[in-house]
């Protein structure tokens, strides 16, 4: 109980709030920005799993602001653990990707503007893991985060095969079109299959992983 109202004074002090402030309208920007700019063949920049995570960090920077202010008391532990792994599977694959092949994650090989890459791509979910370690302490409920983890991998894989494919005829590949990624386009459903199936075990081990260090964290702090 003590360490419970102690954790809950820290999150409504002055720094905290500011903090959680810059997160917040940084990823509102950003997204605002997304939304503005984007091509709007069907899905936009929703085809993307950047935005799907840009999309869920703006929803918990909103939610722990509202317990910085003492709005409400829910959590949402299981969600912001599993949007941490999502930032981190989009920081992971998409230069992992880049550096082995630069046209298999952008259309001509060129990254875009710095400012929209280093925070898309790196400040952005650094910022979020941050305050889900250090400040909201989450990962508590791993098996509950990976549930909601796998939901959204799964919910993000049949928007790309199922709607995305379906109604675009651009990234053009040597097997199909349509797919967010260009190098997808290159593989055939088994293929794809395999990528996808070994990317929710990657991003498991990266929830087990993040559960360790906020277990340590809690221990020395």
């Amino acid at each position: 109980m003590w360490e419970c109202a102690a954790f809950c004074r820290m999150e409504q002090t002055a720094p905290i709030r500011l903090y959680r402030w810059i997160v917040f309208l940084a990823a509102a920007g950003y997204l605002a920005n997304s939304v503005l700019t984007s091509n709007w063949d069907p899905g936009g920049p929703f085809r993307y799993l950047t935005i799907w995570a840009l999309v869920l960090s703006l929803f918990v920077a909103a939610r722990v602001l509202m317990i910085s202010y003492n709005r409400s008391n829910r959590r949402f532990d299981a969600l912001v653990s599993a949007t941490a792994v999502v930032n981190a599977m989009v920081v992971f694959l998409y230069w992992r990707l880049y550096f082995a092949d630069p046209t298999s994650v952008t259309n001509d090989g060129e990254l875009g503007a710095f400012w929209l890459e280093i925070y898309m791509h790196g400040l952005g979910p650094l910022l979020m893991w941050i305050d889900a370690i250090f400040i909201n302490r989450v990962f508590r409920r791993i098996w509950s985060g990976a549930l909601v983890l796998i939901g959204i991998v799964l919910a993000y894989v049949a928007c790309a095969e199922l709607f995305v494919q379906r109604f675009n005829d651009s990234p053009v590949g040597s097997v199909t079109t349509g797919l967010p990624y260009p190098f997808l386009n290159n593989l055939e459903f088994a293929g794809r299959s395999v990528f996808y199936g070994t990317n929710v075990v990657v991003a498991l081990i990266l929830l087990f992983a993040f559960g360790a260090v906020a277990w340590v964290v809690r221990r020395l702090f």
